[in-house]
């Protein structure tokens, strides 16, 4: 049994987000006037989840992801990951974070069934950190990056979403950690997602500006095709490099077109797509088998073929309604 949606796009991939609480504050995640973050007891539980995926499982879902938020504010995150490592048919389990708690549980993370990692990382600098993330330390990020290789995660991949003014200065040294690291250094774009107005266009940035640092740095990269994962980078290789480095761009060369995937909230909307608004409760219908069946091809049955989001950067009008969730309150 697959889930196919009316495209032909098969689906075998679930994002999870445990929470949306953070210990950071990202500028491109949250507004500067903080969120209110839901109450505990509107999480899903650990057992809700493990439903949720029993069923995702046998409808064809083999990979997950779990997110936040930040994942690892969440307690005991190690219980949930072996228990849904348990679950038939369910091969990849991949977690992102932003390190910050990641030098303690790496290896418990490990053991319980993490396969992956990814580690979000906009700025090796401290105090452009500090900046961009509302007062983080990036000394714990790579404290954690380190516990990651000690315990062996393979591959490791950093996402760092490129912003104009802010860390587009860094593009060189993202660069050279992928030539001396045997890390995926990831580029993402700015995603327009619950912002409007002019504050996310001017601070977004196409990511041919990182070619164009390769070309000015005198380096060829060379397109690979050899790093594992679930998500819609182009990976290139510099030379002698251990690492490599990859682009997604959602809004200036979406993928929409090979989309394997389907997010479900941590108040438990499934979400077809991170952009629109269409979500699909799953809480009223945990113990119900067949009901949660209908639900996830309910969801498919409304997925868009596109999430236009170069219509946002180019203030053109939209088909469907876009998301009013914060990226933090989807989970990416």
């Amino acid at each position: 049994m697959t889930l196919t949606d009316k495209h032909g796009r098969v689906h075998d991939y679930l994002r999870i987000s445990l929470t949306d609480k953070c210990n950071l504050r990202c500028v491109y995640c949250m507004p500067a006037e903080g969120m209110h973050f839901m109450e505990n007891d509107k999480h899903l539980s650990f057992d809700e989840i493990e439903e949720v995926v029993r069923v995702a499982a046998k409808l064809g879902i083999t990979r997950l992801r779990l997110t936040g938020g930040e994942p690892l504010v969440r307690p005991h995150v190690e219980d949930l990951v072996a228990r849904l490592h348990a679950i038939p048919g369910i091969e990849d389990i991949a977690l992102t974070t932003n390190a910050i708690f990641l030098a303690p549980k790496a290896e418990l993370l490990k053991k319980a069934g993490i396969t992956r990692l990814n580690i979000s990382l906009d700025s090796m600098n401290p105090e452009k950190f500090a900046e961009i993330t509302r007062g983080g330390h990036v000394h714990k990020v790579l404290e954690g990056l380190e516990a990651a290789f000690r315990v062996g995660f393979h591959p490791i991949k950093i996402n760092t979403v490129l912003m104009k003014g802010f860390n587009d200065e860094e593009v060189d040294d993202f660069l050279r950690l992928s030539i001396e690291r045997d890390v995926h250094v990831r580029f993402i774009e700015y995603m327009p997602i619950g912002h409007d107005g002019d504050e996310w266009r001017d601070r977004y940035l196409s990511l041919d500006y990182v070619l164009e640092r390769c070309q000015a740095l005198g380096l060829t990269p060379e397109p690979t095709q050899s790093v594992y994962g679930n998500g819609p980078a182009e990976y290139y290789r510099l030379p002698n490099a251990r690492g490599t480095f990859g682009l997604i761009h959602p809004v200036s060369d979406h993928f929409c077109e090979r989309c394997n995937r389907l997010r479900l909230t941590a108040d438990g909307s499934l979400k077809p797509c991170l952009f629109w608004q269409d979500e699909f409760n799953v809480r009223p219908f945990i113990g119900d088998e067949q009901a949660l069946i209908h639900l996830f091809h309910r969801s498919l049955d409304v997925k868009p073929e596109s999430h236009e989001m170069a219509n946002v950067l180019f203030e053109e009008n939209l088909t469907h309604a876009a998301t009013l969730r914060r990226m933090s309150q989807i989970g990416g």
